[in-house]
């Protein structure tokens, strides 16, 4: 496997020169104060060196050693710990946290790109500090003042990680159901009972202590999700003094044998009448959940950019390495046995999608969280925007980046050929660990039928109007002649995906099941559009650059590359989507 080089090149490309963050940072009055493009080049620099150095070396051994569990504990592969303790000693627990308890408060731009490090060097890793970053966000945002000083001080400073606790093993999706209860005491805290599966860094020997963010219900709570409360649960109950006491009644009962992600600890966690604290109001607590629910579905999209970019630079090496062959347009290598892989065509496909979408995925989640900064920290009309587009784009972003991440991983194993398929290269390894992306924070599925059912159809499609609006302003102001190639497909396929919106409204008057069969399809096509549109922009800003360096080359031959070879995926997806519910509901039931 090729050694993981960060592409901070890329990064910088995206945040000064594509989105102009540090002119954004400036204008808003809470981020002008705590980050400059002096500050931010710094932090991406170091965490680089940390990911490339200290965290990528540990993913093939913790892959084959995986988790060891004996008599509820849980114990991490070797090097681990080591490598955490070095990253809480670079303070990047508290990167994107609260200043007012110890975090950095740095923007979304900065720390998703963060995310996009550690998820290339190793997935299971990031998910120990990724779980207790995104619970943190609950915490900050919805706990009481009490709570705060309490735990998430010592969640920022690394002392203490954290959980969230929802899946039952009745209740997967439909959260509704729910069995765990909670009894309230007259200490104000209650007592919490139940069992949930598949609890992501539930039990783990990297810190001190793990702060459990469970949903319960207490008994007399309305039915269905209107009834579920959030709660923190610490493994150790935590004394006036802010010391360590005795054991909550908490207990990993057993950890789970997966396909990948070998080195992070999935867990069943049992509540025995665990003493656990009201976070939020009673009956609100999917509200509070979904605070923490939406920051890791944006994070779960990276992952599958991050295994996806692991892919291309093993590919990449691999194929220029491996003589195979030779070019069907003749020699390009007289000298040697056969000529490098390069000159394939098909392997040229494979790399180019890969890096196309790569590239692509990077800037459209650089986008979002640009959205998420604006909404977290803007005022009037552009906070109100952004939080429009936000909403509309968080699906999109986990369901698209993860399937486009499956498929690089996979194309990158293909191009290895058979040597993909052993372990001895560990390009299998990202095949596995990316997999899962696609299922867990809501699968796929959930996430095309929250775009098309909840955002789409539910704002009778005024939140995808903010965005066909914005992308032809954009093409209209594009006069320069060389930006036509880019402009005009980009133009029919916003017209495409308007068209098809209003074709399944239309339809899902009729019958909502339309909407059901056509989400997928049309989740692709928007993460597709989407794409195009950010491929423009670093088209356009490639053209403009004054050294005609190599860098925009490359960033020019790939955007014609997406629009000719990518973006014409659309139609297909179109014509499948607008094919109607027939094909799906006639055939009954028992001849499937």
């Amino acid at each position: 496997m090729a050694d993981y080089q960060v592409p901070l090149k890329d990064m910088n490309f995206l945040l000064y020169d594509v989105f102009n963050a540090d002119k954004l940072w400036q204008s808003l009055p809470t981020l002008a104060d705590r980050v400059d493009r002096e500050t931010a080049e710094a932090i991406l620099q170091e965490c680089a060196k940390v990911t490339e150095q200290e965290i990528a070396p540990l993913s093939r051994n913790g892959d084959e050693v995986g988790v060891a569990f004996n008599n509820g504990k849980v114990t991490t592969a070797p090097g681990y710990k080591e490598a955490f303790n070095t990253y809480v000693a670079g303070g990047w627990t508290s990167l994107g946290g609260d200043p007012d308890f110890g975090g950095m408060g740095m923007p979304k731009m900065l720390t998703a790109f963060h995310e996009e490090m550690l998820c290339s060097a190793d997935i299971s890793f990031s998910l120990y500090p990724g779980l207790t970053a995104g619970a943190g966000l609950s915490l900050a945002k919805h706990g009481s003042e009490a709570l705060k000083q309490r735990y998430l001080t010592r969640m920022y400073a690394g002392d203490w990680s954290a959980s969230m606790c929802l899946t039952e093993s009745h209740a997967g999706t439909d959260l509704g159901m729910i069995r765990t209860k909670a009894v309230p005491q007259a200490d104000d805290s209650y007592l919490i009972s139940g069992t949930k599966i598949f609890i992501t860094a539930g039990e783990h020997d990297l810190t001190e202590n793990i702060i459990h963010l469970v949903l319960a219900k207490l008994p007399d709570a309305p039915a269905g999700p209107r009834g579920i409360s959030l709660f923190l649960v610490p493994k150790f109950h935590v004394n006036d003094d802010e010391s360590l006491g005795e054991q909550n009644k908490v207990s990993c009962g057993s950890i789970e044998h997966k396909m990948g992600i070998h080195a992070s600890a999935t867990c069943v966690m049992n509540f025995d009448g665990a003493k656990g604290y009201l976070v939020g109001e009673l009956n609100k607590g999917l509200a509070c959940m979904f605070t923490m629910m939406n920051f890791e579905r944006i994070g779960v999209g990276i992952q599958g950019l991050g295994a996806a970019v692991r892919s291309y630079q093993n590919a990449l090496e691999y194929a220029k390495d491996r003589i195979q062959g030779r070019s069907l347009s003749g020699v390009k290598s007289p000298d040697a046995q056969a000529d490098s892989l390069l000159v394939h065509g098909d392997v040229r496909r494979m790399l180019l999608n890969m890096k196309a979408t790569n590239e692509g995925s990077r800037a459209l989640s650089t986008y979002i969280a640009m959205q998420l900064d604006i909404a977290t920290y803007g005022s009037g009309e552009a906070q109100q925007k952004a939080d429009q587009l936000v909403a509309l784009m968080t699906p999109i972003a986990k369901a698209f980046f993860t399937d486009l991440g499956f498929e690089s991983t996979v194309a990158g194993q293909q191009v290895f050929g058979g040597h993909g398929y052993v372990r001895e290269w560990g390009q299998e390894q990202l095949v596995r660990d990316t997999r899962i992306s696609q299922i867990y924070e809501g699968t796929n599925g959930v996430q095309a039928m929250d775009l098309l059912v909840r955002k789409v159809a539910g704002s009778k499609g005024q939140l995808v109007q903010v965005f066909l609006d914005e992308v032809r302003s954009y093409i209209q102001e594009q006069k320069a002649d060389a930006m036509q190639e880019f402009t005009q497909p980009l133009a029919s396929a916003i017209d495409e995906l308007a068209d098809l919106t209003e074709y399944l409204l239309t339809a899902a008057q009729s019958s909502k099941e339309e909407l059901g069969c056509a989400a997928n399809d049309y989740l692709h096509v928007f993460g597709y559009t989407s794409m195009a549109y950010i491929w423009a922009k670093m088209a356009e800003v490639s053209f403009a650059a004054s050294d005609d360096s190599a860098f925009h080359q490359s960033k020019i031959h790939t955007a014609r590359y997406f629009f000719s070879r990518l973006l014409p995926r659309c139609q297909s997806l179109i014509t499948s989507a607008k094919s109607g519910q027939s094909a799906m509901f006639d055939i009954p039931e028992e001849l499937f």
